[in-house]
């Protein structure tokens, strides 16, 4: 019985995969895979149909879930972004100010791919974005193909990696989860917390360590054919204020620090956080529709900043017998601010709606936050007709007895996630893959003594998963620019330009094996 059961789970992955690469619905493949196994198993008698009596409280469990809401308002800030021209700005103002010299106007996509990951931290999206926005400039500049394609592709999956981004806040969740059980399948009854922030906080080095090296790869480059990174000519450049590059940068930059501040110096979690995103996100885009009236708009900015200070530095409680003058003044001080923002924000709204961009930007939020919850479902029963059909002991049994122990077990499973991103999208590798094998790796011991590290597992899949969307013939990425660029670059010279950054993507990943302290190190020294 137990070798059918098996053989049924292997049989379901594999039906699963098939299905997805079929083009099928994400949330109705996984579950409708999993209740025609749940029934074969069941007629076989290797499957108890109680198991699935679990599902509405896996749902109820989703839908509780704090941490998960910090999804659909990352969406919604990236959308508004996306919408509200900040992409284009940026791309102008910062190929202005470095297309003086070779190699300029790729350094400045990569520049801007990581500004833009660190505001939206959807991939599509920012590929998609930048290959409109730069690809033509570049081609224009008398960049080669291969080169402008494999910038663009690169820097816009560092969404992947660059913190706030949609894949951390799901991997982190799946990841507590999985350390929880592992902990306490090891006997420790008091499990440590791994959160989305610890996630966050791994990832802050790693991406920006990507960012130098595609910077690096850019500059050697153009100093060694300069042909293929030309500067702009003399007579067709533009001459960049100080004014212009402030308006294109300032604004994000404040959007990621107070976004990312928050959450790294311990003031809000990732849910808050991508809540004064969302916010800020609004009033910038309210901002860029009519700067001549923006001061309500400035003045909610300000209000919003100055009440998140006194929100972690003051007693703001009014539900108290006796209040402190200092603690009185501050609630003061916080109502008037709360005013200033509501003013704001009803500015920003309004502006944003009958300028047709609040619709689009609801759309697209419901549309990504839709998908992404029915896929969380639809994984929840699959993994459950798993367990049910003994997958996991067999899973444990697998990587138990890969030669090399935990080094062989954690190699296999990065190669699996690798593979398998040619096929799934991150969602449905995070969602079925992540929980299985996750638990067991994290009980298993390296060869230093120690257990593996929740966080740099973590960061290694996310490298991982982003090395996979990159590399040739089945990349999203690829795929993403190759629906936007021009018709006279050939799919060939895509493919040829991004293999260079898939060779830094693996030496990065060699760097995260040998130096694991590059992901756990800032973690430790915020949270511990």
């Amino acid at each position: 019985m137990e070798a059918i059961a098996h053989s049924l789970d292997l049989m379901m992955f594999a039906a699963a995969c098939v299905v997805l690469m079929l083009g099928f619905p994400v949330a109705f493949s996984l579950a409708g895979v999993a209740l025609i196994f749940a029934l074969i198993g069941w007629g076989f008698g290797a499957f108890e149909m109680s198991f699935l009596s679990a599902l509405p409280q896996r749902i109820f469990g989703t839908m509780t879930n704090e941490t998960l809401v910090a999804v659909p308002l990352f969406v919604f800030m990236g959308v508004v972004l996306e919408r509200s021209k900040v992409a284009e700005e940026l791309l102008d103002t910062m190929g202005r100010m470095l297309g003086s010299v070779n190699g300029g106007l790729g350094i400045a996509v990569s520049i801007v791919g990581a500004l833009l990951a660190a505001s939206t931290g959807i991939v599509g999206a920012t590929v998609v974005t930048m290959g409109l926005l730069s690809l033509p400039s570049m081609l224009k500049r008398g960049y080669s193909a291969e080169l402008a394609c494999g910038s663009i592709a690169a820097a816009g999956t560092l969404g992947q990696i660059i913190p706030p981004s949609i894949v951390l806040v799901i991997l982190g969740d799946q990841l507590s989860n999985a350390y929880q059980k592992a902990q306490l399948d090891m006997g420790i009854f008091s499990p440590d917390p791994i959160s989305v922030g610890d996630l966050f906080a791994g990832a802050l080095i790693p991406g920006l360590m990507l960012v130098g090296f595609y910077i690096i790869y850019q500059i050697v480059i153009a100093t060694v054919k300069p042909s293929v990174a030309p500067s702009i000519p003399k007579e067709e450049r533009e001459k960049v204020t100080v004014t212009e590059v402030f308006h294109a940068l300032l604004p994000p930059l404040i959007l990621i620090l107070a976004v990312l501040g928050s959450i790294l110096g311990g003031v809000a979690t990732p849910t808050e956080a991508a809540a004064v995103g969302a916010v800020g996100a609004i009033l910038l885009a309210g901002y860029r529709l009519d700067e001549k009236r923006g001061k309500s708009i400035i003045a909610a900015a300000v209000g919003l900043v100055v009440a998140l200070f006194l929100s972690e530095f003051m007693d703001l409680r009014i539900a108290r017998d006796h209040i402190e003058p200092m603690d009185l003044a501050a609630i003061i001080v916080a109502a008037i601010c709360v005013l200033l923002l509501g003013w704001g924000m009803l500015t920003a709204l309004i502006r944003t709606y009958k300028n047709g961009v609040l619709r689009t930007v609801m759309e697209g939020t419901t549309e990504v936050t839709t998908m992404v919850f029915l896929i969380l479902i639809g994984a929840s029963l699959f993994s459950l007709v798993f367990r049910g059909l003994g997958g996991e002991e067999m899973i444990q049994e697998a990587l138990a007895s890969m030669p090399g122990g935990a080094v062989g077990a954690m190699i296999a499973v990065m190669l699996l996630m690798f593979f398998l991103g040619f096929f799934l999208d991150f969602l449905e590798i995070v969602f079925v893959v992540v929980p299985m094998v996750a638990p067991v790796l994290l009980q298993m011991e390296m060869p230093n003594g120690d257990t593996m590290s929740p966080i740099w597992l973590g960061i290694m899949m996310a490298v991982n998963l982003q090395t996979s969307f990159l590399t040739p013939p089945f990349g999203f990425a690829l795929f993403y620019l190759r629906g936007v660029a021009p018709a006279s670059v050939r799919t060939g010279q895509i493919y040829r330009g991004i293999i260079p950054f898939v060779f830094i993507q693996a030496f990065a990943l060699l760097i995260l094996w040998y130096f694991p302290e590059l992901t756990t190190w800032l973690p430790h020294l915020i949270y511990r």
